[in-house]
């Protein structure tokens, strides 16, 4: 499991900068833009010094909306910076990147492990992304192209340029990206394929904790269900989010009375602890597959199986919870 971050370092102090925008870094938002250069500063902080006109392109006053072109001149204000953390484990970054199930000299897939965060920050000390930068120093530009909750195992997909992230970004605008999940869920499910249709809005508790609730203030939020198999009391389903929402396919079945088992946010605390009882240590929910095509109109498609510890609870977990009752 990941460790949580010791004391963070203080902030860092940094100067007046100025930037010239390459091939790679050009298409990308100013506010984007602004957020990789300066860790660590708020949000709000960012879109008020860019209102201020402290960010200068070429030396006029821009928009967040305005997209970055090649030779463009960046002035980055001075800020108070996340200060850089210790550096990952070595042992830890290299067991990361034994995960890499596919790369070419534009993608990089891993299959996450559960437990694991995308990416470092809220007291998480090095996420997916920091340990592969670690592993592999020359990937500088190594990005994100979607997100993957902490306890969700399964296909992550990470640009190693600039044009590449761009490129796929675009292709989930298009709602060209195929995902497929598993997840066990608490229930006989008898809807047959279903689209569940529910706006989501994300409410922050204290602590700044995000959870999920349906409601019609929310985002417009859909994910196609089908039944892949049944164990008893409890039911194996494929789900294919249409929508990217936070938390969606775990709100979604629960809103349908259907909570996903080991969901300990959304799910039902009893189930849960007698699925522990029995060898589920975490969120039943795995990134089964993702597919997308390239500009040139190839196919990409990319699977990974359930992890060992969710094969070996539906053989033999689940078993033994049907015949203690």
């Amino acid at each position: 499991m990941q460790k949580k971050s010791p004391k963070a370092p203080a902030p860092v102090h940094t100067k007046v900068r100025k930037v010239r925008i390459d091939g790679e870094q050009a298409g990308q938002r100013i506010d984007n833009f602004l957020r990789r250069e300066l860790p660590g500063v708020p949000k709000g902080r960012l879109y008020r010094i860019l209102r201020r006109g402290e960010v200068r392109v070429n030396g006029g006053r821009i928009r967040a909306e305005y997209k970055l072109q090649e030779g463009d001149e960046v002035r980055v204000p001075p800020a108070r910076v996340r200060a850089p953390g210790d550096a990952p484990g070595d042992d830890q970054a290299a067991k990361m990147a034994e995960r890499i199930i596919f790369e070419d000299k534009r993608l990089l897939v891993i299959d996450k492990p559960s437990g694991v965060a995308v990416h470092g920050g809220s007291g998480i000390s090095h996420g997916v992304i920091e340990l592969l930068r670690h592993a592999r120093p020359e990937l500088t530009d190594l990005s994100l192209v979607h997100r993957l909750d902490r306890e969700t195992s399964g296909c992550l997909v990470m640009a190693k340029r600039r044009s590449a992230l761009r490129e796929l970004h675009e292709r989930f605008r298009e709602g060209v990206v195929e995902k497929n999940y598993l997840a066990l869920v608490v229930g006989d499910w008898q809807y047959g394929d279903q689209l569940i249709d529910k706006p989501l809005l994300v409410e922050n508790r204290k602590g700044g904790e995000r959870h999920v609730i349906v409601s019609k203030g929310g985002k417009s939020a859909q994910t196609r269900v089908s039944l892949s198999r049944t164990f008893g009391k409890y039911s194996l389903l494929l789900c294919a989010p249409q929508t990217g929402r936070t938390h969606q396919i775990r709100v979604h079945l629960q809103a349908l009375e259907f909570p996903i088992l080991g969901d300990e946010r959304y799910g039902d605390e009893d189930e849960n602890r007698r699925a522990k009882k029995f060898g589920l240590k975490r969120l039943f929910l795995h990134a089964q597959s993702i597919a997308f095509p390239d500009d040139s109109g190839n196919e990409h498609h990319f699977t990974t199986p359930l992890s060992d510890d969710l094969e070996r609870f539906l053989a033999v977990g689940v078993p033994k919870i049907q015949d203690s009752k």
